[in-house]
């Protein structure tokens, strides 16, 4: 069934749930090319985009599939695509065209063991980096990590929601755990979720500077296709869309691309923050990992030990302040991953020897337990 008038408990795939999410928010347009452990994803779009009038393609790789994605959303269509490992390391360089053209999309990553084919069944997150890093150049982005089911439906739709809003590329990172994790969940009447779509020119063609940045300094591109003439490019560009190498503008244009998401920053993160103000330790957490590292706070609390949650929801733009305040002070943070510490060393440029940061990793296939993060926990104590 591709329309949930209603709200109806149904039980659901992780990547089913983004499929859901993406359809609620508007998806029409989705090009992608089958990868393990994503494949559901592509799957899911071409059985259900037709029935609302969408249109899925299989693209020959991933590189064409991202290119695509880009034009399809430069003609208005909400668009998304779904890949994983070597897959998003192809996406890379159309995925920094769309960073600069301000193109509004939807990636999905879901991760698994690399580097390069490495374990393509297993859980991982190693791209934690790459999501944040992987295109050359200075831009700001954002990407949003799930971890349950229904947060995966959720995030998906707010991916989407903030891609149009800020007019640029926004990253669902989840990991194989979560995306082929079952749990029950409630799909909503879609009457009552918000849906953000992307502002439309006010001043007619001719007058309109496709690359002006609005209020919160964003552009107002128009839609291919919708009588207005402009040109869209990966060169460094002037507010007409033109490329220029006046240094000024240059340096306006590469800076605003940073400016738009970390000036709206307030806006664009969210964190799951629990028992933080009675804590000697904070376990910092996200993704399909969060869910073990909650257990395992559980467990310690239950044992007498002052534990505190963090997960962050937004893992990038990454929120310098709120995580300072949250771990400043504390005895230990323990920051369980399943990579070699790639958050790690993001809270621990952020905790600026305020406190100790003990990374918890693994990259052998297997999911970190509750029981192996509990025994960090006491380690520290």
């Amino acid at each position: 069934m591709s329309e949930a008038p209603a709200a109806n408990r149904v039980l659901m795939q992780g990547n089913e749930a983004i499929v859901e999410g993406a359809l609620a928010a508007g998806m029409r347009f989705y090009a992608g090319y089958p990868i393990t452990p994503s494949t559901e994803i592509a799957e899911q779009s071409a059985e259900k985009l037709p029935r609302v009038g969408g249109r899925f393609i299989q693209m020959e790789d991933e590189i064409a599939s991202m290119a695509a994605v880009v034009g399809g959303a430069l003609t208005g269509a909400k668009a998304m695509t779904a890949t994983s490992g070597p897959g998003f390391s192809l996406k890379q360089e159309n995925l920094g065209y769309a960073i600069h053209g301000e193109i509004p999309c939807v990636v999905v990553n879901v991760q698994r063991m690399g580097p390069s084919t490495g374990l393509p069944t297993s859980p991982a997150q190693g791209d934690m980096q790459q999501a944040r890093f992987g295109s050359h150049g200075d831009y700001g982005v954002i990407a949003l990590t799930p971890s349950s089911v229904e947060e995966a439906y959720y995030l998906t739709i707010r991916a989407f929601n903030l891609a149009e809003k800020y007019r640029t590329p926004v990253i669902l990172l989840t990991d194989e755990i979560v995306g082929h994790l079952r749990e029950p969940m409630t799909l909503p009447d879609r009457a009552t979720l918000e849906i953000i779509d992307r502002e439309k020119p006010m001043e007619p063609p001719g007058v309109h500077k496709p690359y002006q940045a609005n209020a919160i300094g964003v552009p107002v591109v128009p839609n291919f296709g919708e009588g207005y003439r402009f040109h869209t490019t990966g060169l460094i560009h002037a507010e007409d869309g033109f490329s220029t190498s006046k240094p000024q503008v240059v340096d306006n244009a590469v800076r605003r691309l940073t400016t738009k998401i970390t000036n709206n920053i307030d806006d664009i993160y969210q964190a799951d923050i629990r028992d933080i103000e009675d804590a000697d330790v904070v376990v910092f957490a996200y993704g399909g990992t969060a869910r073990s590292a909650q257990r395992a706070v559980r467990m310690a609390r239950k044992n007498g030990l002052k534990v505190g949650f963090y997960r962050p929801i937004t893992i990038w733009p990454f929120h310098d302040e709120k995580v300072h305040q949250a771990i400043a002070g504390k005895k230990a943070v323990i920051v369980p991953e399943l990579n070699l510490g790639q958050m790690a060393r993001e809270v621990e440029r952020v905790a600026r020897g305020s406190t100790r940061v003990v990374p918890v990793t693994k990259v052998n296939g297997e999911i970190l337990t509750p029981a192996e993060i509990l025994a960090a926990i006491e380690g520290v104590y």
